[in-house]
């Protein structure tokens, strides 16, 4: 997993949906730890400025398989990379294809540049401050979806 470039480690849920919130393209994706299941991980989507969860796990058998909506028949992929490149097509039981990869190496860089301090003397702009709000999920709803609010500061 560790050599996935969209796998974050164990980042967290609101970590996790402050770097989907950050890059703020619908379709843009990320892998990360689950928090409540050990041994588990978590396939993050952006989708009308909701974050929808996904569980991804290994198998007894070594295959890969996600949690899906209801009524789609569950799929295996002997590795990761074959599961992700299938819900990059449309259709596959997710709020939305996977289109725009937020890799862990793009994302340490950001967060590098963001800590270097500012030598020059012309004004700046902060970037926009993200917020999560819990939504309640509607019945038949994935529970697992947060609204992403961006603050226009």
């Amino acid at each position: 997993m560790d050599k996935l470039p969209v796998y974050h480690g164990a980042i967290g849920k609101e970590e996790g949906e402050r770097r989907l919130a950050q890059d703020g393209r619908g379709g843009c994706y990320l892998v990360r730890n689950s928090d409540s299941v050990p041994g588990v991980y978590c396939l993050c989507v952006l989708y009308e400025g909701y974050v929808y969860t996904y569980r991804l796990h290994l198998d007894d058998g070594g295959s890969w398989a996600a949690e899906t909506v209801p009524g789609v028949q569950k799929r295996y992929f002997r590795k990761i990379e074959n599961l992700i490149a299938a819900f990059q097509k449309p259709d596959q039981g997710i709020a939305m294809r996977l289109l725009y990869p937020v890799t862990a190496q793009r994302r340490a860089q950001t967060h590098a540049e963001a800590q270097t301090p500012c030598n020059s003397l012309s004004p700046t702009q902060s970037s926009p401050g993200s917020y999560v709000q819990q939504q309640p999920a509607a019945q038949g709803q994935n529970r697992n979806k947060k609204k992403v609010w961006q603050a226009l500061g």
